[in-house]
């Protein structure tokens, strides 16, 4: 196991270059509270809106939303029929 000392500032010399959303996700997967409450979310149906919406507001994340509209389960944009 390594023995460097976490009071170093050498110990940290790469963090500067971490991006703020980088640097806050290796905060939260540390987490065992976050990581309790996303195995939960996990187990939930993906059209649970509202289990999602209290999940990031908890933990203050963002989702990227589709391009458009959610489309409805078992429908395709494109689809293939049999010509007459």
């Amino acid at each position: 196991m390594p023995s460097s000392d976490w009071r170093a500032p050498a110990a940290y010399g790469h963090a500067r270059s971490i991006p703020a959303a980088g640097f806050a996700w290796e905060y939260l997967r540390r987490d065992e509270e976050y990581r309790r409450d996303f195995h939960r979310l996990k187990q939930k149906p993906r059209h649970d809106t509202g289990a999602q919406t209290a999940f990031a507001n908890r933990w203050g994340l963002r989702f990227r939303g589709g391009p458009g509209p959610a489309r409805r389960s078992g429908h395709t944009l494109l689809g293939a029929r049999a010509s007459a």
